[in-house]
């Protein structure tokens, strides 16, 4: 009579296990390093020389009356400190701060341009129609428009989204900030850049 015959996979299974633990351990890793990553990424950013904007052409969903033009281009816009935050429709972080950035744009429009431009087509994060629900659904105001220029995302070697750049008024790039921001972080980079003026009439 046969012995029965050892089950050929007993003794495998630890190993493939222990591989798969191994793999789904450095997967949490990397996730875990792209989101240290990502909160400290605005100020790694930091521009150590003030490098001129990309220029490019924009069209508006909304804001034309303010900028006085629905069809721009971003060098018509050099003369005031300008907040050119980049977003997308179905962006989950950009929605959670448009109503800081809508904050921010009611009490400092004076002093400071705050303009959004999407890039959720090109991101695969929505379509022209996608942007215009989420500017209606939050009652945004500020302006806010979509670019045909796909080259934006290279020339601003934006990573991802959101991606928020403080422009001086000379059209030069005082920082960038990668990720999701808020009204104090807005206010602080928006003052360094105007010399600390909006931070002692906010006060």
């Amino acid at each position: 009579m046969l012995d029965n015959p050892p089950d050929s996979d007993a003794p495998q299974s630890e190993p493939k296990s222990r591989s798969r633990w191994i793999y789904y351990l450095v997967y949490v890793g990397i996730i875990i390093l792209g989101l240290i990553a990502g909160m400290y990424l605005g100020k790694l950013r930091n521009n150590d020389h003030t490098p001129p904007a990309p220029n490019f052409s924009f069209t508006l969903y909304q804001g034309a009356e303010r900028l006085g033009s629905e069809e721009l281009e971003l060098s018509d816009l050099k003369g005031k400190p300008l907040v050119l935050n980049f977003w997308a429709g179905l962006c989950p972080p950009c929605r959670a701060e448009m109503d800081d950035l809508q904050i921010f744009n009611d009490r400092y429009s004076e002093k400071v341009t705050t303009l959004g431009i999407d890039l959720g087509q090109y991101l695969g994060l929505g379509s022209n129609e996608d942007a215009l629900t989420l500017l209606e659904d939050m009652n945004l105001t500020y302006p806010a428009g979509f670019t045909e220029d796909p080259t934006v995302i290279e020339k601003y070697q934006i990573f991802g989204i959101p991606t928020t750049m403080f422009i001086n008024s000379d059209g030069t790039i005082f920082r960038t900030w990668a990720g999701l921001l808020d009204e104090q972080v807005l206010v602080e980079i928006s003052s360094e850049m105007l010399g600390n003026q909006m931070e002692q009439s906010a006060n």
